[in-house]
């Protein structure tokens, strides 16, 4: 790795499936996997392309039951691309002779290349020399261009385009038994000697997708004379070029693809469109210039830089050239969320959950636009969640753990544990804590962007709406004199239920209540910030009352929150009567136990009988709030607030944890860079390198982690940088590590943009634009007027 790339020195068959999700490209709308475009889906190479929103259902007979799952559907390849000389193969990198290769992404300007050299069967050598692109600037245009050069040979050369939607979902091997064909052919058509269409329809949800495909060959800049043939069968169909070469000289392919869906606006027929698009696009150069310029405005509103650490600043660079290539500013256009293994493959099926929690803090400083516009994909969905909650019995809106197409509750009944091969139940849906971080990112996006008419509009009615469902669902305990919250399953996700219990969930996990005590306390704020005619507007429409605000106020001074002893939180009533789990024997017996869950099935145990988390549960408490926003939740609820608390609890749970998430070593080296500081590097180390090293043991083929990788952006921001947004003022407070010199970055507070540099000595602080000349920077403890065009530095060395 170097720069803004990350190269490949060598073909390795068993590395292409992650490869190709780390080679993946996109725009926000579609995402193409980096797959060699001459392979079809096989043991070592996967091509997928995927569309933001592109899901279909479809039914599977499963354990004697028949259950329905809802797909990000892997839409036609539109990569298609091989060669052979006269009387050979088609090219497969199995079947020759690798006299060179190497594989560049080109992360500074959104391209993926590769140069290789060959030698066939017959002894003949060819040079190639391709690049690709997913264009950030037409949204709908993707392209390919190949330099072919036989290096010992002249004669016949066939270059083979096509359009395959004969494609099935098939990237995860463990959900293979579950039906995956989920496209219909619709039509094949030959558009003229260079170019072609194919048409197909996803079989229930009835998304028409159209790609169009032009295909030309130059030498020297001019069009290369050839006998061309076509091929067509139900959902494929290819063009065949013939032509001469000559030893030593190079020719050019270039392939130019347009995708469009019937989900687009602004169009009529998406094969009429995509027609249109391959007919008035110029050359594979003038698409790579407006992608470089695209790509100059992006990098200079998203980077960050690192200085002394090699290693970190590639990944942290690659850790923001995939989040925008799964939401960038295209994704404004769309009604869509954020899945949250990108449009980089299939896990998880696509769906969103809680990751943007993640996600967000990212974008808010610097893209603030492109969070309101994901935001807007729960307040679509709105109605879907009331409908929800009202069918479990409760008030407001119910938000489902799994969300994908119309925000129905996505979760599977059964899933499968690869390790013993068994369908058990899945009983993760009850993670009611979704709502809460859904009412947490739009007010962590009102502060960071003083967007009013949202939260008026739209901010308000999700969150008063989640609101009233958790005033719902908590129960008054008349002995206790508390509100408790049962049924649900916490961010562990070990935990379901009790031992040997038939019931589903758990009572009283304490993340979860006080959450609900946050997000009715934060309720009734919003409705003090918006105008008074939109407040009365809001009641009326939600029916909320004087009892109701009632009810919110003595739950907020009267959620229960279970505890064990000096100041320890417990997870969930009745953890502390688990049993201590064994870690040093199952270490030494499996070595990686990440997915404990997974060991203990197939060993005939539960984790539910166990003081054994996934991931960081009660500890994410400290993650989202600091210590003087928790101790306010806390001692509102009439509960004592040490600071010593915090260091408890992290030890105590640091013992039992499993780290089976990426997620959880996240909130871990945040947590403890005040407390262990190697510690917390370490788990940063470990992050940041979790998707590029595939730590989880296969599961990056599958899809990048996107929450990850936000996440360790916003460490770097939020922790190292010390950036922070409260008192309506962007505080800087910053906490470099040993093995980072320095950083800097561009961020975008409240329609203003400035320029922070930090490193061991200093701050360095430039106001560069903004709508207004003032603007108020914390520094340290202290806060600062600055005016449009200034720049100050801030000395971080104790005078003497």
């Amino acid at each position: 790795m170097s720069g803004f790339s990350i190269t490949y020195d060598e073909w390795k068959p068993e590395e292409q499936k992650l490869r190709e999700a780390l080679c993946t490209l996109g725009n926000g709308y579609i995402g193409t996997r980096g797959a060699a475009e001459e392979n079809s889906n096989n043991n070592f190479n996967y091509p997928g392309t995927y569309v933001a929103g592109g899901y279909n259902r479809a039914k599977t007979k499963i354990s004697g039951r028949t259950i329905e799952n809802e797909d990000l559907v892997n839409f036609p390849n539109w990569l298609c691309l091989s060669f052979r000389p006269e009387g050979g193969k088609w090219l497969n990198l199995q079947d020759v002779e690798i006299l060179d290769y190497k594989q560049i992404l080109e992360m500074k300007q959104g391209t993926l290349g590769r140069i290789f050299k060959i030698k066939d069967d017959e002894g003949r050598i060819t040079s190639i020399s391709s690049r690709r692109l997913v264009s950030m600037k037409d949204l709908h245009l993707a392209a390919i261009q190949w330099h072919i050069t036989p290096q010992n040979w002249s004669g016949k050369l066939e270059i083979r385009t096509a359009l395959d939607g004969t494609v099935i979902n098939d990237n995860v091997a463990r959900y293979r038994e579950l039906e995956g064909r989920h496209l219909d052919p619709l039509r094949t058509e030959v558009i003229n000697e260079n170019s072609m269409l194919l048409v197909v329809q996803t079989k229930q949800s009835k998304i028409t997708m159209a790609q169009a495909a032009r295909t030309q060959i130059y030498y020297k800049q001019k069009n290369v004379k050839s006998e061309k043939n076509s091929n067509q069968e139900k959902g494929y169909i290819e063009q065949i070029f013939n032509f001469t070469v000559e030893e030593g000289k190079k020719y050019v392919v270039e392939k130019i693809v347009a995708i469009y869906t019937s989900r687009d606006r602004g169009i009529t027929e998406p094969g009429l469109e995509a027609v249109n698009d391959i007919k008035r696009v110029g050359r594979f150069k003038e698409m790579l210039s407006r992608q470089k310029e695209a790509f100059k405005f992006l990098w200079h509103r998203s980077d960050i830089g690192i200085i002394g650490n090699k290693k970190i600043q590639q990944l942290a660079r690659l850790h923001i050239f995939h989040s925008l290539q799964t939401i960038s500013p295209n994704t404004m256009s769309l009604d869509v969320g954020v899945p949250a293994r990108g449009l980089h493959g299939e896990a998880y099926r696509g769906h969103i959950f809680w990751d943007e929690l993640y996600i967000y803090p990212f974008l808010n400083l610097r893209f603030p636009e492109i969070t309101r516009s994901l935001l807007m994909y729960r307040y679509y969905r709105l109605d879907e969640a009331r409908h929800a909650a009202k069918q479990g019995g409760y008030n407001g809106a119910m938000f489902p753990w799994q969300s994908g197409s119309n925000g129905r509750e996505e979760s599977q009944i059964l899933h499968l544990n690869p390790d013993s091969q068994n369908w058990i139940p899945d009983n993760t849906h009850l993670q009611r804590h979704v709502n809460s971080s859904i009412a947490f990112n739009i007010w962590n996006y009102y502060v960071a962007s003083d967007d009013k008419l949202f939260l008026s509009y739209f901010g308000a009615e999700i969150f008063l709406s989640i609101a009233l469902f958790w005033a719902s669902k908590a129960k008054y305990n008349s002995e206790r004199d508390r509100y408790e919250i049962h049924g649900v399953v916490g961010p562990d996700e070990y935990h379901t239920s009790y031992p040997d219990s038939n019931e589903q969930g758990l009572d009283n996990n304490a993340y979860t209540n006080i959450m609900v005590a946050w997000v009715l306390q934060k309720a009734l704020d919003i409705l003090e910030l918006i105008e008074k005619s939109r407040k009365r507007e809001l009641l009326r429409d939600l029916a909320i009352n004087e009892e109701e605000f009632s009810l919110w106020q003595d739950i907020n001074k009267k959620m229960y929150v279970p505890f064990i002893k000096d100041g320890i939180i417990n997870q969930f009533e009745g953890y502390e009567k688990l049993g201590e789990f064994p870690w040093k024997d199952y270490q030494e017996k499996y070595e990686d136990i990440q997915r404990l869950d997974r060991i203990l099935e197939k060993e005939g145990e539960s984790p539910n009988k166990y003081k054994a988390s996934k991931q960081a549960d009660v500890l994410m408490l400290f993650y989202l709030f600091t210590p003087d926003e928790l101790k306010g939740i806390l001692e509102r609820l009439g509960y004592e607030f040490k600071e010593d608390m915090i260091h408890k609890n992290i030890e105590y749970y640091s013992e039992r944890t499993s780290h089976g998430s990426t997620l959880s070593r996240l909130v871990f080296s945040w947590i403890q860079s005040k407390y262990d500081k190697a510690k917390s590097w370490e788990n940063f180390e470990t992050l940041i390198i979790s998707d590029f090293e595939d730590i989880q043991g296969g599961t990056t083929a599958e899809g990048i982690h996107l929450g990850a990788m936000a996440g360790s952006l916003d460490l770097i921001q939020r922790n190292f940088a010390g950036l922070a947004v409260c008192d309506d003022a962007l505080w800087i407070n910053p906490n470099v590590p040993e093995s980072i010199k320095k950083i800097s970055m561009r961020i975008n507070y409240r329609k203003h943009w400035i320029y922070v540099s930090v490193d061991h000595e200093k701050i360095k602080i430039s106001f560069e634009e903004g709508w207004s000349n003032e603007v108020n920077i914390g520094v340290l403890n202290e806060i600062y007027k600055f005016k449009i065009g200034e720049v100050r530095e801030f000395s971080l060395v104790p005078q003497s």
